[in-house]
């Protein structure tokens, strides 16, 4: 199979959708890949590291779209992007269409084989292509937040974990899982007074047994996420359903009665945000105000740590990269199930319940689209 991987071009994202030593896996099997010309600068790769893994560099994104079977990326494809795709060809990467119907029309007319990084699922129900970034993301809410908490960022001018003599923050993170573990992970490092919130007793008690007393975990009702909101310095929204619009949890009205210039980091902000007020900016703009709130939205976080974000995506994607070009598309899908669930669009149609049912399109059964 031919295999492109081309440069990405969302505002100030630096990772890249393979690293040389993936690109060697698939030579080493007989694949051919093809880079565009400066892919790998933001993660310290140089086009000769890629020549010398076996890929050949070209020097515009066309080409590599032209070229290429299946594109590889990171990102969601940008409009520029989804014109050059077309009937047939795979595209493997994260794509969040429930809260994004542009990019919806455009896949579903483009007639390509669109596979979601962040909808394929394992044997114990999780999600392993969204969880390393998951993993980049929680820790980097608690930066971010921290950050946004300092005065010249019109926060409340805040030290996270506090001095002796004085209260540390209150970080109340929202959802228990990848994000919240790890952004929680993070507070109570720094010594902030952590609470995290979920609706799982099961998630809850693990939690509990992770953090023990440096973290309290509290069951999620309407009265607790409020009033934890309200008492909040610092407030990480980390919830998560499968390929569906976030909920949104945190209302105008709770922005409103918040603290001033409490912060707030929506990493969510991929699937729409679980924060009412919320809407999605980037790393060279990250923060707004409402009502004396800060927000972060940052819709790609883990590409300002494009290095460890990038090297630890292609730990997992590399397997179902190998299945794909090794397989075909048709094969390595009928074979998982866990790999088909990560198909979206494929023939001008939707295969994921919840983008379907977000954005009202018909849903179609992917084993009736896709034959071996």
């Amino acid at each position: 199979m031919i295999i492109g991987v081309p440069k990405e071009i969302k505002n100030h994202e630096y990772r890249v959708g393979m690293v040389p030593a993936s690109v060697r896996e698939l030579t080493q099997r007989g694949h051919q890949v093809l880079v565009q010309t400066q892919a790998g600068i933001g993660i310290g790769c140089s086009d000769q590291d890629y020549i010398d893994a076996g890929a050949s560099i070209l020097d515009s994104a066309e080409a590599v779209f032209e070229q290429s079977q299946m594109i590889v990326k990171v990102k969601e494809p940008q409009a520029v992007e989804r014109a050059m795709l077309r009937p047939g060809q795979i595209l493997f990467t994260y794509l969040h269409l429930a809260p994004d119907p542009e990019q919806t029309e455009d896949l579903v007319k483009s007639g390509a084989i669109c596979i979601a990084y962040e909808t394929v699922t394992d044997h114990r129900g999780g999600l392993p292509l969204l969880a390393p970034m998951s993993e980049v993301a929680g820790r980097m809410s608690i930066q971010a937040g921290a950050q946004a908490l300092e005065k010249s960022n019109q926060g409340r001018g805040m030290l996270l974990g506090g001095v002796p003599g004085v209260e540390p923050a209150k970080v109340v993170v929202i959802g228990g899982g990848m994000v919240g573990r790890n952004a929680a992970l993070m507070a109570v490092g720094m010594g902030a007074d952590v609470t995290i919130l979920d609706r799982s007793v099961n998630v809850l008690r693990d939690l509990n047994n992770q953090f023990e007393n440096r973290a309290k975990v509290i069951y999620s009702t309407a009265e607790a996420l409020e009033r934890h909101v309200l008492e909040a310095d610092l407030v990480i929204g980390g919830v998560l359903i499968p390929g569906a619009a976030a909920p949104k949890l945190v209302t105008r009205e709770h922005i409103a009665k918040m603290k001033p210039g409490a912060a707030i980091v929506d990493v969510a902000i991929d699937q729409g945000g679980c924060v009412e007020t919320s809407k999605p900016t980037t790393h060279q703009d990250p923060v707004y105000l409402v009502d004396d709130v800060v927000h972060y939205c940052v819709a790609n976080m883990p590409g300002a740590v494009p290095r460890t974000s990038t090297f630890a995506l292609n730990n997992a994607t590399l397997p179902y990269i190998i299945a794909l070009a090794d397989k075909g598309y048709a094969q390595a899908l009928l074979d998982d199930a866990h790999l088909m669930k990560g198909l979206n669009v494929i023939d001008g149609k939707i295969t994921c319940e919840e983008v379907a049912e977000a954005l009202n399109y018909p849903f179609h059964d992917p084993y009736g689209l896709v034959k071996a």
